[in-house]
């Protein structure tokens, strides 16, 4: 088990690398550390359903976008909202979400979303699997607008036990975080966020998600990220202390529609 205090070497021995320039910055970028904002809180709802109800899917989350998360985010109880279709990677068809900066402003809105056309919706009903997860973040950042068929991309990497998940998201900051704003000053990607797990047990490895939104699908054809070869043996064997699938992250593709206030 990894101790805090192999943590915490391998967090100064990033950031070190940081600092003297071994680790590969944005052109012209400072070379500091990375401050974390006030958190953000996200829900997801997962879904898996027969191909042929996907239509069926796509009205039924337009609908609750509409009457449900575009108010909320209206009277200022969220930041950000929209639904998900898997193209390749995930568990998942489908997926919708809410993003506050409050958990109870995240946690009020299942109920308020499950009650149109929620459980007792046929549509729905013909889900074969369903589930939620809650995540946080820190770092983080997006375009006021809406996007309709975007790209989004999202890895995950799974924590070492004994490791907290929230250190290894402080950790990996340092190094994606200037890649990610100089990709969204360039405006390649309109939102990304570095996401750790609400919930996980002893038994299930905590998570760090990185996840990104691309307005094109020549936007997403623009990333190389992540990309083992670019982040040099230092950053990987920082990785390496911490994650344990560091060389073959859990990817998804999805399909979204996004609006951020």
């Amino acid at each position: 088990m990894l101790n805090r205090a192999e943590l915490g070497s391998a967090m100064a021995g990033l950031a070190v690398l940081v600092v003297s320039g071994m680790i590969a910055t944005p052109a012209g970028s400072a070379l500091t550390a990375v401050q974390a904002k006030p958190p953000v809180y996200r829900y997801e709802a997962f879904w898996v359903f027969p191909p042929a109800r996907s239509p069926d899917v796509d009205k039924i989350s337009a609908a609750a976008n509409q009457k449900v998360l575009a108010p909320a985010l209206a009277d200022g109880g969220l930041v950000g909202y929209g639904d998900d279709k898997n193209l390749a990677g995930g568990g998942f068809t489908h997926s919708n979400w809410w993003q506050a900066t409050s958990l109870p402003g995240v946690l009020k809105l299942i109920d308020a979303f499950d009650k149109h056309d929620g459980s007792s919706s046929p549509q729905l009903a013909s889900a074969t699997e369903h589930w939620g997860r809650l995540y946080g973040s820190r770092y983080y950042n997006w375009k006021a607008g809406s996007w309709k068929g975007a790209y989004g991309y999202r890895f995950a990497y799974n924590v070492k036990p004994g490791v907290a998940p929230r250190d290894v998201a402080d950790m990996l900051s340092t190094y994606y975080v200037p890649i990610l704003e100089k990709l969204f000053a360039d405006g390649i990607i309109v939102q990304y966020e570095i996401d750790t797990e609400g919930v996980h047990s002893a038994d299930s490895p905590g998570q760090v998600i990185v996840s990104l939104v691309a307005p094109s699908a020549e936007d997403l054809d623009k990333l190389a990220f992540p990309v083992s070869d670019n982040e040099g043996p230092m950053i990987e064997a920082a990785k390496a202390s911490v994650i344990t699938n560091r060389d073959s992250p859990h990817v998804e593709y999805v399909r979204v529609n996004v609006t951020y206030k």
